[in-house]
């Protein structure tokens, strides 16, 4: 028995940039372990695995794997894996409904080609300065610029006070998985028509520095969105792939639209059990 692999570049226009998430179609779920070994045998941020589902208000069933275990919301896989059902299996709907550990997430495909992930709005919350993880300050690195503000969802989230700052953090890979989150957001203000950057660690599961992350968009959108007085948005994240990002938020959803172009095509083979 084989299994079908893509590996796709998504929020990205060409190939080696963006993130790169790896997408493999099934008719029913595999075990978990099995899924979660091949998830580490990629070592991509994300794996996607999805299941088609039959008379359901959904399309699909998506579930992601991190190279250590599975997490809730990924936006770029989920991109990954919308490119791959209409590039290159042929779904004819321009909407997509995936059924997901974090609800029902739809991806719509625009005219111009970009793809636009509907997903659920959680905005941050300010911590106290009691709240603040002690190890944060060595987290960050050497010479790390004080941020202006440190807030708090699934990640935690370090707001600076320009780019430049973003960019310098050579952050401590070990005090970040002390920090007791998921990941750590580092985010500033953007320049020249981006209106915010960001950059997204998660050593915790196994992705030291993560190239584009929808999820922390979930986040990042509310937060913006108030700060500067607007719901529409262009992000980057300045990873050294770079991404992306086309933001909108509505109510208590967000929409992240990014492109996507398919790297390989190929198929797994001798899969223990099967």
């Amino acid at each position: 028995m084989s299994i079908p692999i893509y590996q796709v570049d998504a929020f990205a226009r060409r190939a080696f940039a963006g993130n790169p998430a790896a997408v493999c179609p099934l008719d029913a779920w595999l075990p978990d372990a099995l899924m979660q070994q091949i998830a580490a045998e990629n070592n991509l941020a994300e794996t996607a695995f999805f299941v088609p589902l039959q008379g359901q208000e959904a399309d699909f069933h998506l579930r992601w794997f991190t190279p250590t275990f599975e997490i809730d919301l990924c936006g770029h896989a989920t991109l990954a894996t919308a490119h791959v059902l209409w590039n290159e299996r042929g779904f004819a709907k321009s909407e997509i409904v995936f059924q997901s550990q974090s609800g029902p997430l739809r991806v719509r495909r625009e005219a111009d080609g970009r793809r636009t992930l509907d997903f659920p709005s959680r905005p941050p919350r300010p911590l106290a300065p009691d709240e603040v993880p002690a190890v944060l300050t060595q987290a960050l690195g050497p010479g790390a610029a004080v941020p202006r503000a440190v807030l708090a969802a699934r990640d935690l989230v370090v707001e600076f006070a320009t780019a430049d700052e973003v960019l310098a953090l050579q952050p401590d890979f070990g005090a970040l998985v002390a920090l007791g989150y998921i990941g750590l957001v580092a985010t500033a203000p953007g320049t020249a028509g981006v209106d915010f950057v960001s950059r997204f660690f998660a050593p915790e599961v196994g992705v030291p520095e993560d190239p584009v992350t929808g999820s922390a968009h979930s986040t990042l959108i509310p937060f913006w969105a108030a700060k500067l007085g607007k719901t529409e948005l262009f992000a980057r994240q300045e990873s050294a792939r770079g991404g992306e990002l086309w933001c909108r938020l509505r109510g208590d959803r967000v929409d992240i639209g990014g492109y996507a172009v398919t790297y390989l095509v190929g198929a797994l083979h001798n899969l223990p059990g099967l």
